[in-house]
This record gives structure tokens, sequence and C-alpha cells, in this order.
């Protein structure tokens, strides 16, 4: 983990009112740097997850679509971003349905630099609390563009929108009430 995050960047992502993390493209895609909003919504520290995949979150959740969607975004040159929703599990073993947005912040020879990743929890979100979040992260990706610009990186592709948070929503509480009506694991 030898990438360093330059220090305009890091001020930016660790200030954001969004659940961030910053993750190196290489190897197993170790994160480098989560803000306060990551730490709150997992319940895992900087600490405990710096140098790990962000797999970890999944447990033994099969999310075997978003985990193909996941694996087609790192495959794929090409591919800016992804935005899915799939199962994630607080530190506390409290399972909820993390909308998950990222894309690849790249150096201007065309190579990833970064792998740029935002968290929403949909588990029970409202539809205004989802716009509002819409809204917060359209205005992070504004932000981080001349950041970015001062740093040497590009936002690789632009925010792609919920088509239709109310369905999303529905999907959500469908997975969790399926997770709570499954038998636990042992």
């Amino acid at each position: 983990m030898s990438r360093d995050v330059p220090n305009e960047l890091k001020t930016f992502l660790l200030n954001s009112q969004v659940a961030l993390a910053l993750a190196s493209p290489d190897g197993d895609c170790p994160l480098l740097l989560v803000n306060d909003k990551f730490s709150a919504l997992t319940g895992f520290g900087a600490e405990e997850v710096i140098g790990r995949n962000c797999r970890f979150l999944q447990r033994d959740a099969g999310n075997t679509v978003a985990k193909a969607r996941i694996h087609t975004f790192f495959d794929t040159p090409e591919q800016p971003s992804v935005r899915i929703d799939l199962v994630n599990f607080r530190k506390d073993g409290t399972p909820f349905i993390n909308l998950l947005y990222m894309s690849k912040l790249r150096n201007r020879d065309n190579s990833v630099r970064y792998i740029f990743a935002s968290q929403f929890d949909i588990s029970r979100a409202r539809p205004d609390r989802l716009a509002a979040y819409e809204a917060q992260l359209g205005g992070t990706l504004a932000a981080l563009r001349p950041v970015l610009s001062e740093t040497g990186a590009i936002l690789d592709g632009s925010l792609v929108t919920v088509a239709n948070s109310a369905t999303m929503i529905a999907q959500a509480k469908m997975l969790l009430a399926s997770l709570e009506e499954s038998p636990p694991c042992g």
C-alpha cells in the first residue's frame, strides 16, 4: 500500500457529508482511506478497514448479481462507474442494503489511480432521504472534479442517477425481510 493520497484529495474526502471510501486499484483493491460518515454507517473505524478490501462488509451474503456487476466494472477498462445495491453488514452484525456507487479516478495518462466509492443505506430509506443523498453525492462529485484536477487525477464518467428510487427502496425492503426470515448462520 505505497499509494499516497494527495493532501487536497484526502482533506476533501474526509470532510465530505457523504460516506466515502478510496481504494487502490492494485492487487485486491485495498482501502486507502474512509471518512467518518463511512465509519458511522458501517461501525468500523478507519484503523480497522485500511488495507482491506471492502467485500468483508458482505460477509456471507449472496449478492450474486451485485458481485457480477462489480467484477464487470473492474474487468472493463472503458466502464467508468457502477451503481448497485447489495447486502452489507455493520460491525455489530446488523444487515443493511448498501446503495454503492464506484468510479475510477484516472491519471492523465488514463491509468486508474484510485477507486472512489460512496455508500448509502437504503434499507429503510424514504424517497426524500434518497433524493437528498442523490443531491449530496451529485454535489460531492461536482466539487471533486476541481480537487482532482489539482492532484492530476480525473473522475472517470459521471454520476448515474437512480431511475426509480421507490422501486429500489421496495427491493431493499424485500431483501431485508428475506434476511430477517432466514435462520441464523452457524
